[in-house]
């Protein structure tokens, strides 16, 4: 299944609404990647599957600070 490994982010349920207006249950699914970002406090390459979103919030923070901001160690 598509899920973040550090926040944990995943499918949600979701309606398609057709043009009569029936509602059908359908998924949206997380754009997970797999990555391999480097750590500069440990000095080494990780690999990790994160949410698009996710990628974009590490360029901000930094890897370290944005996996202890959701209770995830890095060794």
């Amino acid at each position: 299944m598509a899920r973040s490994e550090i926040t944990g982010r995943r499918r949600l349920r979701a309606r398609h609404v057709s043009h009569s207006n029936i509602k059908t249950p359908r998924w949206q699914n997380v754009n997970v990647q797999k990555r391999r970002l480097w750590v500069p406090e440990l000095n080494k390459f990780v690999t990790l599957k994160v949410t698009t979103r996710d990628l974009r919030t590490i360029d901000k923070m930094g890897v370290l600070a944005y996996a202890r901001r959701h209770g995830m160690r890095l060794s």
